[in-house]
């Protein structure tokens, strides 16, 4: 007996699990504990997307939809649910590009554009994405709405506008959107309350596509390289934010220790900084002149290196995605991910290393970095999963600190990891770091993590309302 509803367009079915009961499980490459999935639903188009929306909530309560972009969420769960008993929305097929505007900065893209999709649609003009350091075959949308963070700067930063369908299958547009009768200047805030942030980790709609603003390029870029030794780490970073603070890199200062260098195909030694100088040509020459004088006075790098005079080794695949990728060119990423879990996007789930995330934000500063890296060092020690750790800083005050586990796909080896998992996040907590993306695994630390228990409950009222059915499945962040 199907779960689903009795009306659901039969084109929409890809796989529904018989007599009520769930699909075979799923792979995924954090090894989690796949969840009962009963169905799963690839729609082409927004109109069917709104029919299947619409078929739930006219159908008796039963399983709520999960939806995913395109499902490499890697890290965090891929396209597992958070909890038993859902119908997963494959909305991969929804992968139209709609329009862009080159002036006015913005494009209109639908959950299954990949990074590598729209930056190669802007090659060669004078706007560019703001790249992640993962695949270029990872959704734009997807990792967006989960609030990602890309080489320039936190992805929530270019959302523009969001289409929605909420649980009823009314179509809305939250944001700013582009009007048929002629330009307008981009203004994702709108007027009156902002519902714009409601739609980003929720479970309030489903996202069908969004307004993403597109960078100008610079005129010019380089990329510094500098390498820090352990002794020197915190007074280096102290170093950095002060750099970053006066502006003399953009983007997001990018700091791998050694264990992350090493797993995703960098140099080896010590940690080493990516900074990003970018402008006119002049501005880039003064500036490089300037750091270069700042790191010879303060003598906390044992070196640093030009990417023009120095462009990063072949095998060096940490600074040539870091160098692409500062200028929007996700095409070099492949070659870390081949490097981290040993194969390649379409098969990183079923095969190759396991591979999970922590990602806490931390204060850019030297104390508090190093306390952090005191605390992996002991995850290790306890567990005997070495984690690795990516410093990306925002700004002059924050970090999206990327700690990562590579380990085997062996029963030992993932009960460690997962433990290690486990450590991570309870000693990460009680040093006042705390993530800001959470895997599936950890759903239940949204409550742990809120600071106001009353906020918590008036979004559930807010759910209750918008959703009483449960049409839309709970999430990672209900």
């Amino acid at each position: 007996m199907s779960v689903l509803p009795a009306d659901m367009p039969a084109e929409v079915v890809h796989r529904v699990g018989t007599d009520g009961a769930p699909l075979p499980a799923d792979e995924n490459v954090s090894m989690f504990r796949p969840r009962d999935v009963y169905g799963l639903l690839r729609p082409r188009s927004v109109e069917e997307v709104r029919d299947i929306v619409r078929s739930f909530a006219g159908a008796p309560k039963g399983p709520g939809l999960h939806v995913f972009s395109t499902g490499r969420n890697w890290g965090l769960g891929s396209r597992e649910p958070a909890r038993d008993g859902a119908v997963s929305l494959d909305l991969s097929q929804l992968a139209s590009v709609r329009e862009f505007d080159l002036q006015g900065g913005w494009a209109v893209v639908e959950p299954g554009v990949t990074q590598l999709q729209l930056a190669s649609l802007l090659e060669g003009s004078d706007r560019m994405l703001n790249v992640t350091a993962s695949s270029g075959h990872t959704s734009v949308l997807g990792n967006t709405v989960d609030r990602g963070v890309g080489l320039r700067h936190q992805r929530t930063r270019d959302l523009a506008g969001l289409e929605v369908v909420l649980p009823d299958g009314e179509l809305i547009r939250v944001g700013w959107w582009p009007r048929e009768s002629g330009p307008t200047a981009v203004n994702p805030s709108g007027l009156g309350p902002n519902p714009l942030g409601l739609f980003t980790q929720s479970d309030l709609g489903v996202v069908t596509a969004a307004v993403v603003r597109l960078l100008p390029r610079p005129e010019a870029q380089r990329t510094l390289r500098a390498s820090i030794p352990r002794r020197h780490l915190s007074d280096a970073l102290d170093e950095l934010r002060r750099w970053k603070a006066q502006h003399l890199v953009s983007g997001v200062i990018k700091v791998y220790d050694t264990v992350s260098n090493r797993s995703y195909g960098g140099a080896a030694g010590d940690f080493v900084a990516h900074l990003c100088v970018d402008g006119t040509a002049e501005t880039v020459e003064a500036l490089t002149r300037v750091i270069e004088g700042e790191a010879a006075r303060c003598g906390l790098f044992s070196d640093i290196v030009r990417s023009d005079d120095h462009p990063p080794a072949d095998d060096d695949f940490v600074a040539q995605l870091v160098q692409r990728g500062f200028g929007g060119d996700p095409s070099h990423n492949e070659k870390v991910l081949l490097s981290a879990v040993g194969t390649t996007a379409e098969a990183v789930d079923g095969e190759g290393s396991g591979w999970v995330f922590f990602l806490p934000l931390v204060p850019f500063n030297g104390p508090a970095l190093c306390r952090a890296q005191e605390i992996l060092e002991q995850v290790g020690a306890e567990t005997g999963i070495s984690p690795g750790s990516t410093i990306n800083a925002l700004d002059a005050d924050v970090v999206d600190l990327v700690v990562s586990f590579s380990f085997p796909r062996t029963d030992t080896a993932v009960s460690r990891a997962h433990a290690a998992l486990d450590l991570t996040y309870e000693l990460f907590e009680a040093a006042g770091f705390l993530p800001y993306r959470l895997d599936a695994e950890h759903h239940a630390w949204t409550d742990r993590l809120s600071q106001d228990a009353a906020a918590r409950r008036f979004v559930r009222r807010l759910k209750h309302v918008i959703d009483p059915s449960g049409v839309i499945a709970a999430g990672r962040y209900a």
